[in-house]
């Protein structure tokens, strides 16, 4: 006969394989694209057959490794860092995220704008003619995260999901934009492209004004590189503009995102929205229950790894990253 706390232990048991199923239950997979299903099979099979033009900027990155941070960052280049962070309609006219509005929108934004992904590079609308400013973070922190990002969503059913189950969906690649091991990897190998800038959260974190310079210069030397280094007071401002204290502020906007999404008149958007509707039912009305810049630091990962789901993780990399330098990104990172 069981005692209490085997019962116990085994109810536990059950619950955390339904709470990890019913996850499981927001995903699909589209074009072999694993995803959940807030990203429709229609908007997205629209943004892989984008075709980029010249002037596209293209912010690129797998979740949570930095890339609305990037983005604005690149807003601040071009405006100067003046005016602030852009209003939601000055997002909404020079800033796009592919997978979520389709083509359409990505083809109706300003010039010079940004377009955020999420995409491996197989997947990305690429031209020789576009740049893409691709960014990493390290898996552990990357993986901490995502887990706290999915938990904050209550339409993606995380509620009691474990940090231990998150680390072995993360593992096996059953997230959204799946493995975070080959997408890294076939960006990485795109890293010495005259049109792909590559950077790691990290060296971001590290050295922001730096790395502004740098971006600077990627995204024109003359007009904007040039400007940061004869205007140091330009390049503070931006540092200034785009710090984590100044983008906390972006969390009301993000919190009330399906509120600002349907009110938009643009046929397209309007369109992802019903779509997402459909694919999510009434779990749409949940707003998000923690902020989506939560604490933008290196190193969370320590609160969270126990040394079992560290040793899980290094089998994971030496597994995937055989014959590749790319951990070399973390050499001087304080991670196992």
């Amino acid at each position: 006969m069981e005692s209490l706390s085997e019962e116990r232990a085994a109810k536990d048991a059950n619950k955390a394989e339904t709470d990890t199923t019913t996850a499981l239950d927001i995903y699909h997979v589209v074009d072999g694209l694993y995803v959940s299903k807030i990203f429709t099979d229609k908007n997205l099979r629209s943004a892989f057959s984008y075709k980029p033009i010249d002037e596209d900027v293209f912010i690129v990155g797998y979740p949570k490794c930095g890339t609305t941070w990037l983005q604005f960052i690149v807003y601040s280049i071009y405006t100067g860092g003046a005016g602030g962070l852009p209003s939601a309609t000055e997002r909404r006219k020079t800033m796009a995220f592919l997978e979520i509005s389709g083509a359409e929108s990505a083809m109706s934004i300003q010039r010079p704008g940004t377009i955020k992904t999420h995409l491996p590079f197989h997947l990305q609308p690429y031209s020789k003619n576009a740049k893409y400013i691709y960014i990493a973070r390290n898996p552990y922190d990357c993986c901490v995260s995502f887990y706290h990002h999915m938990k904050s969503r209550p339409r993606c059913h995380f509620q009691d999901v474990t940090f231990d189950q998150f680390l072995d969906m993360f593992i096996r690649g059953e997230v959204d934009f799946g493995d975070y091991f080959d997408h890294l990897l076939s960006w990485y190998e795109h890293r010495g492209d005259p049109n792909v800038l590559f950077l790691t959260y990290e060296d971001l974190k590290k050295d922001t004004s730096g790395w502004i310079s740098r971006i600077s210069d990627f995204l024109g030397k003359g007009e904007y590189g040039n400007r940061m280094r004869e205007q140091p007071s330009v390049l503070d401002n931006v540092v200034e503009m785009t710090s984590f204290e100044s983008m906390k502020s972006l969390n009301e906007v993000f919190r009330n995102w399906k509120k600002k999404l349907e009110a938009l008149p643009d046929e397209t958007l309007a369109e992802a929205t019903r779509s997402m509707r459909e694919a999510l039912g009434d779990s749409m009305k949940q707003r998000p229950t923690k902020n989506n810049i939560r604490k933008g630091i290196v190193g969370d990962w320590k609160n969270h790894f126990s040394p079992e789901q560290v040793a899980r993780m290094k089998k994971r990399i030496a597994l995937k990253t055989q014959g590749s330098d790319v951990m070399s990104l973390w050499k001087d990172a304080d991670i196992p």
